[in-house]
Formats: structure tokens, sequence, C-alpha cells
């Protein structure tokens, strides 16, 4: 048997995704770059619920637990969870355990990082890794101060 083309085997997997994707009704691709610096879906327009009303600065950090510039968020994450704790909150969502949030925040790549004042309007956001010194730098250049940080332990 002869063995087929690149030409075919190509046309073949294209055939397969556009079945899935008329069939399924979803996108057979992922929902959220690695971290790599491309936008796989710079071109749709999401549709992004602000999330509810905190009592304090929230700031999103949407990632996953496999990727390698998320990995190198979490103790920042931490850090700032601890340190900040009653004066901004710290949330972590892994978009590929939940594939829906990537679409409720308009996720191109991941890691993202979203501020949100305490009424829950977005501020600012940021794609890739952010040092815990630029995240508060930004906190202070976004009218947000903590005032004295929590002793860490």
């Amino acid at each position: 048997m002869k063995s087929l083309s690149k030409k075919t085997l190509v046309f073949l997997a294209l055939t397969g995704l556009s079945i899935a994707w008329v069939f399924m009704g979803t996108d057979p691709l992922p929902q959220a770059g690695c971290g790599c610096g491309a936008s796989l879906f710079a071109s749709k327009a999401w549709a992004v619920d602000a999330p509810s009303p905190a009592p304090v600065p929230r700031l999103v950090d949407l990632g996953a637990s496999r990727c390698i510039p998320c990995k190198m968020m979490a103790p920042i994450l931490e850090a700032l969870k601890k340190e900040y704790e009653g004066r901004m909150q710290v949330d972590f969502i892994d978009v590929w355990q939940n594939p829906q949030a990537s679409k409720q925040y308009a996720v191109k790549m991941i890691p993202t990082q979203i501020f949100y004042d305490t009424a829950g309007k977005e501020l600012f956001r940021h794609e890739g890794f952010f040092a815990k010194e630029e995240i508060l730098a930004k906190w202070k250049e976004l009218g947000i101060h903590f005032g004295e940080k929590k002793a860490a332990p």
C-alpha cells in the first residue's frame, strides 16, 4: 500500500476538525494560548461578564497548572494572597480545567492577570508572567494603595 502524501494527510486532518466543529458545536482547538506570546483568537470578540463587586480590589490570574509561566506565577499569587489578606482578593482560575472561563474572561493566552476595582470594573489586563513587584507597582499606578503589608510568615 502506498503511503499517503502530506497534502492528503493535512486535508484529512482539516476535514476531521471541520466535521468535529460542525457536529459538536464547539471549537476543536484549545481556548487559550500557552504563554508563548501567540494569540489564538485575536479576531474573535468574546463577551466578558464582570465579576460581582468585592469589598476589596481583586486580582484574577487565569492560567493552567501545567503551564510553565503559570507555575512560576503560583508562589507570587500565594504570597500576595497571604500578605494582603483582607485588602486584596487574589483568585486563580485554571482555564484547562474550566474552559468556559477563557471565554468568560476573554483570555487569548495564559497566564493572564486581570485587575478589578471594588465595583468589579476591569482596570488593567496583562498577558504573560508578571513579577510580584510589577503587580504591586501596577496597583499603585492604578491608584490602589494597600498601606502597610502584613509580615510574611
